[in-house]
């Protein structure tokens, strides 16, 4: 199956870069380019896309605000492509912003060619893709977590998760892969998988990045410290 790309970044150079890079694999098509975000929006309207590669800063309209409206379920696209976002910069800020806002990946801008192409494969199946220095550092900010303090009044879409969903979604948000939580809760992985399957259905999630984020926001876990 074909997975259909869109290059977004005011670099002219880099969008080449990429596109040599990606054109000499079978799976992957290059659909569209588009200098900025603005641009970006105005061509998915009328073309189907299953990737985009997103830079973040760029004139007009910068990546995190084209991301959001790109996933946001209001927004008349021609399709509901994923977003992966691609920076020269390694900053925590942005990271968060980017996935917050709805993108399913944020990698570095000198990943080697073939991370990247796993990367593409990875968000178009469905999977969340983070930069692993920005991933150690997020678990550092945001996903060394405890319990939130004393009783919290949960919002309505937690309240319909089941007392087993919540604890596997604690255990998300700490950043532990479906094996971990399987070996912590001495379940098998294949029924961890359906919990965060369920978990992503009743919050409305994409991704279990989002899952993550929801915790924070909603207070069911606290950064320590």
């Amino acid at each position: 199956m074909t997975v259909r790309i869109m290059l977004v970044d005011d670099q002219e150079l880099l969008r080449t870069g990429f596109r040599m890079v990606l054109q000499s694999q079978s799976d992957i098509e290059i659909v569209a380019e588009a200098g900025d975000g603005a641009q970006a929006l105005e061509v998915l309207a009328d073309t189907e896309v299953d990737v985009v590669l997103m830079d973040v800063r760029m004139p007009r309209l910068d990546g995190v605000e084209a991301t959001r409206r790109i996933c946001d379920p209001a927004t008349r696209l021609a399709s509901s492509p994923r977003v992966l976002i691609l920076t020269t910069f390694d900053l925590d800020e942005y990271a968060f912003s980017a996935l917050k806002a709805g993108a399913s990946g944020f990698l570095l801008k000198d990943v080697p060619p073939v991370e990247l192409v796993a990367a593409i494969r990875a968000v178009s199946s469905g999977e969340a893709v983070v930069a692993p220095t920005t991933t150690r550092r997020m678990i550092d900010r945001f996903t060394t977590v405890l319990p939130a303090a004393g009783p919290t009044k949960l919002p309505p879409e937690v309240e319909r998760l089941t007392d087993r969903e919540r604890e596997v979604l604690l255990l998300v948000a700490q950043g532990l892969s479906n094996g971990e939580i399987a070996m912590g809760l001495g379940l098998s992985e294949a029924t961890v998988k359906t919990h965060v399957g369920r978990i992503l259905t009743k919050l409305g999630l994409r991704d279990r990045v989002q899952a993550v984020v929801l915790a924070y926001e909603t207070g069911i876990v606290q950064a320590r410290g």
